[in-house]
């Protein structure tokens, strides 16, 4: 998974990084909007989910303390983040700004 997941984000494509828990209600929230994100943007950016439970190491690499947390990866550099529940329609533009 780390190899993987570091060829994406290193990648010439955006990569949105969702960190999520199936335990967690507003995540459960995200994933409609992620879906409509992923709908507009099509395949000019990489969407991906890593649940921080089966993945404690990248969420501790990345210190995420809460969830969801999204984090948009650009030639493997960090470009933006945040936690909490994120409106389809900014979600939408940041990642436009992005390809």
């Amino acid at each position: 998974m780390a190899a993987t997941f570091q060829t994406l984000i290193n990648g010439e494509k955006p990569v949105l990084v969702d960190f999520t828990a199936t335990w967690c209600g507003p995540c459960k929230m995200m994933k409609p909007i992620l879906e409509e994100v992923k709908s507009k943007i099509g395949e000019r950016a990489a969407i991906i989910k890593v649940d921080i439970d089966e993945s404690p190491g990248a969420a501790s690499f990345y210190n995420v303390q809460s969830v969801p947390t999204l984090i948009l990866f650009k030639k493997g550099q960090m470009v933006w983040r945040q936690s909490g529940v994120i409106p389809a329609a900014q979600l939408t533009g940041i990642l436009e700004s992005a390809v």
